[in-house]
């Protein structure tokens, strides 16, 4: 068991034997939590006393000091419980610490009492010596599984550009948000589903169709129509009618199998390609329209179809189907969204749209949950914008008039996994402005190249181990009670914290804070390669050996991390 789950359950322990002792009432039970009339063993089991009343070592709330002064690990148990049992927190937490240093938890050197009722705890070396004995046991396809997701079926929708020009950084970028959160929601315990919703209808396919034809023909590109050069390639290669969405159709299929070859190319898949044709060729769209209409949710105004979405939050109702007979997008997207959860059976959804979308948010979770769906099981992530610096000003990019900067000459430039890393250095809800330059330059202080460069350090030491003759151990040989020095043991502690910030991430929606730890993880390593050499002739084999295990565990650290975020781990640089 985790050493933090130890702590919790004996904390537990320690409170209701501390308040039993001085004759206070313990709190009622907690909804849910089940009498013992023992003390729990383990983490998850409620705490009872002579009283029968509990207190669950799931309520126990440990975390990690800010200061490593302040311990290894803290708890406010004292203060939450004070109010209920009308005692001050000083006292209850000091009572909290006479009963923990008279019984102390594995591995504890030191409880005392802080501030207005924190009780911190000081642990010797021992129980990150544990941690990384588990790493090592559970390895890459074990560690850090924390089963958050308790197996519930997630869509996560993401991309979904309009297949009427090349993708381009725009409305790319976030493309590696929506596949490393499926990797991290996977990994904590979702079902999860990668779609991308192929806008292969209307307007657009009409313009850029109308825009196909004008280049064959040599005839000017009408105003709302598309500029780019791709444009003119694909004319020169159309030799099918003057027909529009004929045209639309073909130029829009050639250019989609370009956008599914540009996303492959940085690692990203996915299991479902979901036409908008189908959803209005199938009557999907009237079946909503009239599903909505029998909750009372439709009513006609000014010749148009709308949704009382002001009873559902929304600031205003919105158009479904306007006075010409045309259905709006946001029709459609419910009709989408109905299949998603109605149709399909997904518990939750989470669509990741681009700023630009920002005003549409409100009637389509409101149109959602007019359909039926629970509220909260549509998320709705809004990437903001990016912006590419090379020497001078930032571009700003548009397709229609054909001056984007697209995401292949990006990953030509800086490759796939600079790509990838980069972007998920900052938060959804950021803007972010890359600075070119800095990324290709190949030193330390490029982020990309400064974890990378962690592995492969990893690896070098495996392969000069070979050339020695230096052959690792079985872990239950080794002595890892040796390694004591702080750039050792710091390289332990992050590692050890890996199963909570896949959870976190998972919760927050956030892989940013797995992209943040394997930064931290490889500043850890590269500190440890510099102070503890491994196989210098003077380091005594028995330490080599438990260096080599830590080694170990920074690869397997590194591997997961890098590869929830979909970057490589070379091993050479």
């Amino acid at each position: 068991m985790p050493i933090r789950d130890r702590l919790a359950v004996a904390v537990a322990d320690a409170l209701v034997a501390a308040i039993t002792d001085h004759d206070v009432a313990l709190p009622a039970p907690r909804a849910g939590a089940t009498p013992s009339s023992t003390s729990s063993t383990s983490q998850g089991r409620s705490v009872a006393g002579e009283h029968g009343a509990l207190i669950d070592p799931a309520d126990v709330h440990l975390e990690r000091p800010a200061r490593r002064e302040h311990g290894d690990w803290s708890t406010n148990i004292a203060l939450v419980q004070a109010k209920q049992l009308r005692i001050p927190p000083r006292t209850l937490a000091g009572w909290l610490v006479d009963r923990l240093r008279a019984d102390p938890p594995p591995h504890t050197r030191e409880v005392d009492m802080a501030g207005p009722g924190f009780v911190n705890f000081r642990l010797d070396n021992g129980w990150l010596h544990e941690a990384l004995a588990e790493v090592i046991a559970e390895g890459e396809a074990g560690y850090a599984r924390p089963d958050i997701g308790h197996g519930e079926r997630v869509q996560v929708e993401f991309v979904s550009a309009n297949p009427t020009g090349p993708i381009h950084v725009g409305n790319g970028w976030w493309g590696s948000y929506g596949d490393a959160l499926a990797r991290v929601l996977a990994r904590a315990g979702y079902q999860v589903s990668r779609e991308y919703y192929v806008n292969d209808t209307g307007g657009q396919i009409r313009r850029l169709g109308e825009s196909l034809l004008a280049r064959r023909n040599g005839t000017d590109v009408p105003d709302e129509g598309y500029q780019g050069a791709y444009v003119t390639e694909l004319a020169a290669s159309y030799e099918g009618p003057d027909e529009v969405v004929a045209a639309g159709r073909w130029a829009s299929d050639r250019i989609l199998a370009d956008i599914r070859a540009t996303l492959e190319s940085i690692g990203i898949v996915f299991d479902e390609w979901y036409s908008q044709a189908s959803i209005e060729e199938s009557g999907a769209v009237e079946e909503t329209i009239a599903l909505l209409r029998d909750k009372g949710l439709v009513f006609e105004a000014d010749g148009a179809l709308w949704l009382r979405s002001t009873e559902l939050g929304d600031q205003r109702d919105r158009v479904l189907v306007k006075s010409n007979g045309d259905a709006t997008y946001l029709a459609g997207d419910l009709a989408y969204h109905r299949d998603k959860f109605l149709v399909r059976g997904f518990d939750r959804v989470i669509d990741v749209f681009g700023a630009d979308h920002h005003g549409q948010v409100k009637s389509l979770e409101a149109g959602v949950q007019a359909l039926g769906v629970r509220p909260g099981a549509l998320e709705v992530k809004l990437g903001q914008m990016v912006s590419l610096v090379d020497g001078g000003e930032a571009s700003k990019m548009s397709k229609r008039a054909g001056n984007f900067v697209s995401l292949d000459s990006l990953v030509a430039d800086i490759g796939p996994d600079a790509t990838r890393l980069l972007s998920l250095m900052s938060s959804l809800d950021q803007a972010t402005s890359l600075d070119l330059p800095a990324v290709r330059a190949q030193s330390m202080e490029n982020p990309v190249y400064y974890v990378q460069y962690a592995n492969a350090r990893i690896a070098a030491i495996g392969r000069k181990a070979a050339e020695r003759g230096i052959e690792r151990l079985p872990v239950g040989e080794a002595d890892l009670s040796l390694l004591g020095d702080e750039r050792e043991l710091e390289v332990i502690r992050c590692l050890e914290e890996l199963p909570e910030v896949v959870a976190d991430a998972a919760r927050d929606r956030a892989p940013t804070k797995v992209t943040t730890w394997v930064r931290r993880l490889a500043g850890c390593f590269h500190g440890f390669y510099h102070d503890c050499p491994v196989l210098a002739e003077d380091v005594d084999p028995a330490l080599t050996q438990a260096r080599l295990w830590l080694v170990e565990g920074a690869r397997i650290g590194l591997a997961i991390g890098l590869g929830l975020l979909g970057v490589s781990a070379p091993e050479s640089m």
